[in-house]
């Protein structure tokens, strides 16, 4: 088991962030029923490196829904603000609807008293209908809602994110995981890796602890708007060598998850919903029912959804709702203990996924170290009343951020998935999948038996994992894949089987190699992968020819002298027992395969024919068995239908077409709304300054106002008339039509202040100048005197320029163009900054030293013999010394030397040089140090 997942083992960190140069970014989406989270791995310096994107409205999560009001698309919070007034044209619970049956989804709808407009697609699965040219499937209505979620990830980074992982329910099916990641590509994401839910709260668990001294087995409970499951989850630790030191490194894997898909706070919420439906249809009497009106509807969901939060800090909450149905306004109240009645049966519901969990593991109560809540459910008093109750703890596990465990786990995982981004602090990681499978067989000449249907993956099989079968047979067949219990289906399926392919090539490959001397039986490979996102397909099918032949081939160890008494001695049953050379030929394509197979069928011919005649050479041979494998890649065809089918490529490619223009269409939007906001900003801002400060007065003429304010009140006019349905080229027009007329008296207005400030700092500055030029005479007297006359030069031209535009500033009329403005001063005083700057950057010189005279060679040889007579002796009475003395060890050797090299250093300078001047260079080499 140790060995397993050290293999598989998927490494994370939150600790540091280390990237390549270029910048980076990856994102996570906690894709709920009725919300969405998303989370930013960031890079970026200055910001933190894991946080959760807000939204236009400051919030940390946000509303999982799309709206279409006349020809505009709304996402999010803007399609929130019309769900009262618009319910039909608001579409919500799309996570719910990807990958069910159109019974499955109509259902749900009814259930929830969403009145929209839906119809039956080809696939058998929900289309909406938004007006009589316009349906959309649901993946693409789920596309939206995760361009939305791009959208968040990009502002929040400043730059384009394209990797994600999303978060899924546990329950999540084929369809389900197939369908989502078609509308993730809809939606322009590159999707990194689904993630199941648990797994993601997992991570954020167990991230910044240590499980080397103990290991523990951790229940995750969490209870959505919609769902309800309970994950149990073994932690502990492993030994690791990390450039050869032992680490310890901590590691997870996912033991069991059980769940309740149809169980969640909406059901609470729909408690309270026929409860108060129920009171106003008494109180107003006349066989009203509120429940036929789609807007009264949504007006209590929404009071009550406040309601229920209420209630969860108090023992009693009031419920209010104007113009609830035919302009009458509703009120009541209602207590905690009436709501925890009218949801009786749902506590006993709750706890059902829990049980499981641990009835299949077979661990005892106090074997379980912490049973962690989340998810907003959870939040209910009356809930963690009965998990206290069943588990016999006075105190519930709440470490955990309820609403962004999950999705901060899964940006750890799309943190170490990404190529740009390396993690330090590890995790390993092993999840496994909600379902098994089994793979079936179906064509001619097969029978159902075992051979036809096999497991090919139990219940929590490690994710990823590759899988593979074999099959003997000669004809074209179909494979199915299906669930491995019809008892455990994902919610909605109708049938266990939830992918079908055709495999066709094996028959022609079966005939054309039936005449060959087959060794084996000819059978088929069957390649499947379980993905990282619980997807499982069937990747690849080879056909697989064994062929077992006759060849000559060069003869071992023999000579021309002995072929006569060896050649008597070779026959067919000596030859049958020799080595068989087995060559594996892999076929690149069915076209491919006739060709190369022919021409290997020639050699063989070849081959045979010329073993039957007798050699016409000396070439010593011997009949040998020579073995052929041949794999012949077949084709495959994916035959999947019903409401599990994916979208087809015709299907993605008009999609995709439809979302891009709806894209455009935003884009246009929002950019009129930006030049309809800078326009009316525009005029309100103008407008105060003129009545708040006088100072205009003085850089514009009474008539030049008044002209401008008549143009703003024209636009003004124009904007709430008009203008309600400009384009954004037409804003913009009118916007700089008005700033042309203004722009001209705002400058002035800057510059009143702005130039006299700039005048003031080239003063002061020019003032200083001198005193730097004077202190480079003293402190710098190697500079270059035509460099500094050129400073003092230009700062007299500057300073003679500066009173000439002083001058000619006093003769202009403050209501004209000034003489000059303050961003000409400080441009020249940049540049003589510059000037300035490049002088002081001037080295000084090095000094130049003269060299010593050469001594002869004579002289210089005898006195290099002394020196090394000398150095000898010395080293020799260096070497006698005791081994405790050349080391320095001895504390009063060492002072005493210390004492002589403070002498030495005392010394005049003439007198301590006064051995060693020959030798040592007045310019040493300078070394770096060791």
């Amino acid at each position: 088991m140790k060995r397993m997942l050290l293999k598989l083992l998927t490494f994370l960190s939150v600790a540091s962030l280390l990237v390549s140069h270029s910048q980076s970014a990856v994102s996570s989406v906690d894709l709920g029923s009725e919300w969405l989270k998303v989370a930013v791995v960031n890079l970026k310096p200055g910001q933190s490196p894991i946080s959760i994107a807000i939204n236009e409205m400051s919030k940390r999560k946000s509303p999982a829904l799309v709206a279409f009001q006349e020809s505009t698309r709304l996402l999010g919070e803007e399609a929130s603000g019309i769900i009262a007034r618009y319910p039909h044209r608001v579409y919500s619970q799309l996570r719910d609807m990807i990958g069910k049956p159109f019974k499955q989804v109509k259902h749900l709808i009814d259930s929830l008293y969403l009145p929209f407009d839906v119809v039956e697609d080809s696939r058998g699965a929900m289309s909406f209908k938004i007006d009589e040219n316009n349906n959309f499937s649901v993946e693409e209505m789920l596309a939206m809602v995760l361009s939305y979620a791009v959208n968040l990830a990009d502002t929040h980074a400043k730059l384009a994110v394209k990797d994600f992982v999303i978060s899924v329910p546990p329950y999540f099916g084929q369809a389900e995981r197939k369908g989502l990641m078609q509308a993730a590509e809809l939606a322009g994401m590159n999707v990194l890796s689904l993630v199941n839910e648990h797994s993601g709260a997992a991570l954020q668990y167990g991230i910044d602890k240590d499980f080397s001294n103990e290991s523990r087995h951790v229940v995750f409970y969490d209870m959505g708007a919609t769902t309800t499951y309970a994950a149990l989850v073994y932690f502990s630790a492993y030994n690791a060598k990390v450039y050869g030191k032992t680490v310890s490194v901590n590691q997870f894997q996912v033991k069991d998850v059980r769940w309740d898909a149809e169980l969640g706070g909406q059901n609470m919420e729909l408690r309270l919903v026929e409860y108060f439906a129920d009171e106003f249809n008494k109180q107003v009497g006349n066989g009203v029912d509120v429940r036929k009106s789609p807007k009264a509807m949504a007006k209590l969901k929404k009071q009550v959804k406040r309601t229920k939060e209420i209630l969860s800090a108090n023992t009693m909450a009031p419920i209010s709702v104007e113009s609830l149905y035919d302009d009458i306004d509703f009120r009541s109240s209602i207590t905690r203990q009436k709501f925890e009645e009218l949801c009786e049966d749902l506590w006993e519901r709750s706890l059902v996924p829990l049980r499981e969990v641990l009835n299949y593991s077979g661990l005892k109560m106090d074997e379980i170290y912490a049973v962690e809540l989340i998810g907003g459910g959870t939040r209910v008093p009356k809930l963690q009343a009965k998990l206290q109750e069943y588990l016999g703890r006075t105190e519930l596990d709440r470490h955990l951020d309820a609403d962004e465990a999950i999705v901060l786990g899964a940006s750890l995982l799309a943190a170490n998935l990404s190529d740009g981004i390396k993690l330090n602090r590890k995790l390993g990681m092993v999840d496994g999948s909600s379902y098994g499978f089994v793979v079936e067989l179906d064509g001619p000449e097969l029978q159902k038996d075992e051979s036809t249907r096999q497991l090919l993956a139990p219940r929590m099989k490690k994710l990823p994992s590759k899988m593979f079968r074999s099959i003997i047979h000669a004809k074209d067949f179909e494979v199915s894949l299906a669930y491995e219990s019809e008892d455990l289906l994902p919610p909605g399926a109708t049938s266990p089987v939830f992918a079908k392919y055709a495999v066709s090539g094996l028959a022609e490959a079966s005939e054309k190699y039936s005449s060959r001397n087959l060794s084996s039986p000819i059978k088929a490979n069957l390649h499947f992968s379980l993905s990282r996102s619980g997807v499982l397909s069937l990747d690849r099918a080879d056909a697989v020819i064994e062929i077992t032949e006759w060849v000559e081939v060069p003869k071992k160890n023999l000579t021309v002298e002995n072929v006569a008494s060896s050649s008597s001695n070779i026959s067919a049953e000596t030859a049958a027992q020799n080595m068989t050379v087995e060559a594996n030929e892999n076929l690149q394509s069915e076209s491919g395969t006739s060709s190369a197979s022919n021409s290997t069928a020639e050699e063989l011919s070849a081959s045979n024919s010329s073993a039957e005649e007798p050699s016409k050479t000396e070439l010593l041979t011997e009949k040998r068995l020579k073995k052929r494998t041949f794999r012949v890649p077949l084709k495959i065809v994916e035959k999947t239908v019903g409401p599990g089918a994916s979208l087809s490529k015709e299907a993605l490619v008009d999609a995709e077409a439809k979302l891009e223009e709806l894209d455009k269409k935003d884009a246009d939007r929002r950019r009129t709304a930006e030049l309809k906001n800078n326009l009316e900003g525009y005029i309100y801002a103008t407008k105060e300054k003129f009545e708040t400060s006088e100072d205009y007065e003085k850089v514009s003429t009474s008539e030049e106002r008044q002209s401008f304010i008549e143009k703003l009140d024209e636009a003004q006019e124009w904007l709430y008339t008009d203008g309600e349905d400009a384009t954004a080229k037409e804003f913009q027009e009118r916007l700089d039509v008005l700033k042309a007329i203004g722009d001209p008296v705002f400058f002035r207005f800057k510059e009143l202040t702005a130039r006299p400030a700039s005048v003031e700092h080239a003063q002061k500055y020019l003032g200083q100048l001198q005193q730097i030029v004077n202190d480079w005479e003293t402190n710098k007297p190697w500079l270059p005197k035509d460099r500094t006359d050129e400073v003092l030069k230009d700062s007299e031209t500057f300073k003679s320029w500066l009173d000439e535009k002083e001058n000619d500033q006093k003769k202009t009329s403050g209501f004209s163009k000034p003489a000059f403005t303050s961003e000409e001063v400080y441009e020249k005083i940049l540049k003589l900054q510059d000037k300035i700057n490049s002088i002081n950057r001037i080295p000084k010189p090095k000094p130049k030293h003269e060299r010593k005279p050469k001594k002869n060679e004579t002289e210089s040889s005898a006195e290099d013999a002394k020196d090394s007579s000398t150095t000898s002796e010395k080293n020799n009475t260096e070497n006698d010394k005791p081994a405790y003395e050349s080391d320095g060890s001895v504390t009063k050797d060492s002072s005493t030397t210390s004492e002589k090299n403070n002498a030495e250093n005392d010394k005049p300078a003439s007198e301590s040089d006064g051995l060693l001047k020959e030798k040592i260079d007045p310019q040493p080499e300078v070394h770096d140090e060791l």
